[in-house]
């Protein structure tokens, strides 16, 4: 009997496929629920959890592989679980050549813990654009926030070195494009300048996905069409909400992925549809756990993902881009 094909492979999806390679944890808090499934299916929604399923929402066809796998986040006071080391990240990948199934679209990177791994995640992109030219890497740095590294000091010469030449997105917070350029940005003109640096490095496109600056919580993003052409670039203020969340990072990088694959050549359109889909989540979060009961200024919050498909989906733009001269 003849083996059947593998549909998304056979028939791709129009929107496209990406390899994800993110954090992955089993628990879900839902107002007071724990949602446990064995499959590895949920998470506290962070990392690939934050990230599979708004991807789904938009069209594309998703593989996850979980650099790390936790029980919970890490925001809890303690976590189980284990990490993907390189060699066995290679192995999933030669697996996947082995039954012709490595032709991606997009390659989507979050969270990575070593410097090992990281050196292999770059090998992975070039045995995917060895299959596909044209493969689409969103990399999101993930090194740390707030003035706090969360990994290895060694693995920002490794992004900085031989990671952002080969991406062609960047999406670092402050802290993180701090870390990448070593610029200090204080104001809208050292994010702009911060972005310039970056591109000259390689990505096209560039996102600072958070910067507080004079007060203000801004996006600013950077595309460079051609090389000898300054880049478009451009603001978005992003409305605070009194609460912290954790996965917002991973879905801001999901959801730019998504939308500026359906506008390839208006950033500025995907990171409003980007920001005003994650400010109406956020803003449901917040309603959701007041009418639990629960005050959502005493604690980190868990996104309310999947009650948020709508907005996910279908975003109303309610955050304008202005766009710098």
């Amino acid at each position: 009997m003849a083996r059947p094909p593998v549909l998304s492979v056979a028939l791709p999806s129009d929107t496209g496929r990406v390899l994800s390679i993110q954090s992955h944890t089993v628990q879900v808090f839902s107002l007071g629920l724990l949602w446990v499934c064995y499959s590895g299916c949920d998470n506290g929604y962070v990392g690939n959890k934050s990230a599979v399923f708004p991807l789904q929402l938009l069209g594309f066809d998703v593989d996850p592989i979980n650099s790390v796998q936790f029980s919970n986040h890490t925001g809890y006071p303690t976590f189980r679980g284990q990490v993907l080391n390189g060699s066995q990240l290679w192995d999933l990948i030669e697996g996947l050549a082995e039954n012709d199934l490595l032709h991606y679209t997009h390659l989507l990177t979050g969270y990575i813990g070593s410097v090992s791994f990281l050196t292999t995640v770059l090998q992975v992109v070039d045995k995917l654009r060895s299959v596909n030219p044209d493969l689409v890497y969103v990399c999101d740095p993930v090194l740390g926030d707030e003035g706090k590294l969360y990994v290895p000091q060694d693995l920002i010469s490794v992004y900085q070195q031989k990671v952002v030449p080969v991406a062609t997105m960047l999406t670092p917070n402050q802290f993180e494009v701090e870390l990448l350029t070593g610029l200090r940005i204080t104001c809208e003109e050292d994010g702009l300048k911060a972005c310039n640096t970056l591109h000259s490095a390689g990505p096209r496109k560039v996102v600072i996905t958070s910067a507080l600056i004079e007060d203000k919580l801004l996006l600013i993003g950077s595309h460079k069409k051609a090389k000898e052409q300054p880049p478009e670039q451009f603001k978005i203020e992003i409305p605070k909400i009194p609460a912290y969340f954790t996965g917002t990072g991973d879905l801001t990088t999901a959801l730019l992925l998504g939308w500026s694959n359906k506008y390839p050549d208006n950033l500025e359109r995907a990171a409003e549809l980007a920001v005003s889909s994650l400010q109406a989540l956020l803003r449901r979060t917040v309603e959701d756990y007041k009418r639990a009961g629960f005050d959502p200024s005493t604690s980190s919050l868990e996104i309310r993902l999947i009650q948020s498909q709508d907005e996910i989906r279908s975003p109303q733009i309610t955050c304008k881009a202005v766009k710098y001269s």
